[in-house]
């Protein structure tokens, strides 16, 4: 059921209830690959990096009395291993696996300073990773690979903005633009891999394509499980909605997963959010037929970590069966996220963020502020006893835009 077809001048916003939603519950074996289980073991990898650090759960009182909610929930990202994204979680992850199953090594002797050491690269030999990316992606597996002693090689789509460019050949990876989109991009480094026999480190899961995209979720499961343990650590309920943005999808569905698994059938609200233009998963269910479709948009969006217009199959399995409702918005609500961020309400902290990070809060601040959304609120139950996770999955990775966009 279409719960709304909204266009104001400022803000047009598309929902759609997901049918397939919440119908059973069980350990599938999907869900069993995103246990608490396994976060800690991730956590635990990612813990023997000298660059890692928790990064900080933003409770924003003041914004929250605003909207008349319970609590406004912000995990950030943008300070993420000096990278400004969370994406660097599932790369290096992947790359920790790909080696240690090389070496035919259990994974929990495997941290850090093994894979840095001589002797790992001796055993193992040269190996080039490559993937494409639309810029966080890239820039993960290129500095994982290059600070292990490993060549990387990146696709960008064509109109990459030039600091995405900059910031993946500053980890001495070779980045090279291509002349089309993201989804044709992903063909190229599929292919240049077999071709050359380099890894091919891809986040999106397509036929016969599966392990690599599953460890690259559950890399993710480190900040998923950071939250949860930030809010017990705060004596903050369970959450009650989250919103996540989904491009491929991998991010929201590894922390879909988790939560299921942590809360069973009382899991948050879940809204899955996209950009019009890109919103394969809104157009996935609102067709109905229980398969991934590509996006029917031309993908042109300044969200451009969210640009992509084909679901990872991966993703679309979990999506499908626990993601609530479908959100596709407007790029202005991504600029106005931003301002809202990095001009706070009251006394709550500042956030830096670039278009897919601010999102979150675009979207949730237009539908409680903005009596076009009255229904929406209410088919979202979204009213003072709300505790909303939102994530701001990036910082101003495209500088120039960035001030053009909040001064």
């Amino acid at each position: 059921m279409i719960i709304g077809e909204y266009s104001t001048e400022d803000s047009p916003i598309r929902a759609i209830d997901n049918k397939s939603s919440r119908l059973s519950f069980g350990s599938g074996s999907i869900l069993n690959l995103f246990s608490e289980e396994i976060a800690e073991t991730v956590v635990k990898f990612h813990n023997s990096f000298p660059q890692y650090k928790t990064t900080r759960l933003v409770r924003l009182k003041n914004m929250a009395e605003k909207l008349k909610l319970g609590e406004v929930l912000v995990k950030d990202e943008s300070l993420r291993f000096g990278l400004s994204a969370f994406k660097v979680l599932g790369g290096s992850f992947a790359i920790g696996k790909l080696i240690s199953r090389k070496l035919d090594v259990d994974f929990s002797r495997v941290d850090y300073m093994y894979l840095k050491s001589e002797n790992t690269r001796k055993k193992i030999g040269d190996i080039t990773f490559t993937t494409a990316s639309d810029g966080n992606h890239g820039c993960g597996v290129a500095w994982a690979a290059t600070d292990l002693g490993y060549k990387a090689v990146v696709y960008l789509p064509e109109g990459t903005v030039s600091s995405r460019i900059d910031a993946i050949r500053h980890t001495g990876a070779e980045v090279i633009v291509t002349d089309c989109d993201y989804d044709k991009t992903v063909l190229i480094a599929r292919d240049t891999a077999a071709k050359n026999g380099w890894e091919l480190v891809q986040d999106t899961a397509f036929e016969n394509y599966t392990e690599i995209p599953l460890l690259i979720m559950q890399g993710y499961l480190t900040m998923i499980s950071e939250a949860i343990k930030q809010m017990r650590q705060l004596n903050i309920g369970k959450p009650t909605h989250v919103f996540l943005q989904a491009g491929v999808g991998s991010m929201a569905a590894a922390v879909l997963a988790y939560l299921v698994n942590v809360y069973g059938n009382k899991y948050p609200k879940t809204v899955i959010i996209e950009p019009h233009q890109a919103a394969c998963f809104y157009h996935s269910v609102e067709i109905g037929d229980g398969d991934p479709h590509p996006a029917d948009g031309n993908l042109n969006t300044m969200m451009a970590g969210l640009s992509c217009g084909v679901p990872s199959m991966v993703a679309w399995d979990i999506i499908k069966k626990y993601g609530d409702v479908m959100i596709s918005c407007s790029d202005n609500l991504a600029a106005e996220g931003m301002k809202i961020f990095v001009r706070p309400y009251k006394d709550d902290s500042k956030i830096i963020s670039g278009e897919s990070g601010a999102i979150g809060i675009g979207l949730l601040s237009e539908i409680m502020k903005n009596k076009t959304y009255v229904e929406l609120r209410r088919k979202l139950n979204l009213d003072k006893e709300c505790i909303v996770l939102l994530f701001n999955t990036e910082g101003a990775t495209d500088p120039e835009n960035y001030r053009k966009i909040v001064g």
